[in-house]
Parts: C-alpha cells; structure tokens; sequence
C-alpha cells in the first residue's frame, strides 16, 4: 500500500511539472522539441517491438503489439506535425 500511494504521488507531480515546463517553453522551441520527442517515441516503439517478440506470454505478446501500434501512431503523428510546422517557415515563391 505504501509503494502504492509513493507511485501516485510522483504520478501526480510528474503531471504538474509536466505541465509548468510545456506552458513555460516560446513558440519557437517547439519544432525541436518535437523532433526530441520523436526521437524518443522511437526508443519506445523499439521497446515495445521487443516487448512484443519476447513471447513470454500471451499478455505479454498482445500488450507488446497494442504498444507498437500506439508508439507507431505516436511518431508518424509526431513527424506529420513537425513537417507541417518546419512549413510554415519556409519562403513562398
């Protein structure tokens, strides 16, 4: 019980510090940060991949293919995103 409510405590103030840091960062920052994040949901895509190829279980396979499905959306959303916003700085002929 007490692991319980020490791993909701650093969840609700991982979410509150989260969110002072997002409303904190310029306009212009977010590009590369996106390509930051991106970069990331990569390194979670392969952990879910591995995930689910390790077979363990039948839990296991199927949390790990539901992981590589959301972290797949994750990073093409991502770097959708990011192309539409490096668009808006280019020149228009």
């Amino acid at each position: 019980m007490e692991l319980l409510i020490s791993g909701i405590t650093i969840f609700v103030l991982a979410i509150f510090v989260g969110f002072e840091i997002i409303t904190k960062i310029p306009p212009t920052l977010h590009t590369p940060l996106m390509s930051g994040a991106n970069a990331i949901s990569g390194i979670t895509l392969v952990g879910a991949i591995l995930s689910a190829g390790s077979q363990q279980t039948v839990l296991t396979t199927a949390l790990g293919g539901l992981a590589v499905v959301f972290a797949t959306i994750n990073v093409v959303g991502g770097f959708m995103v990011t192309n539409r916003m490096l668009e808006m700085f280019k020149k228009k002929s």
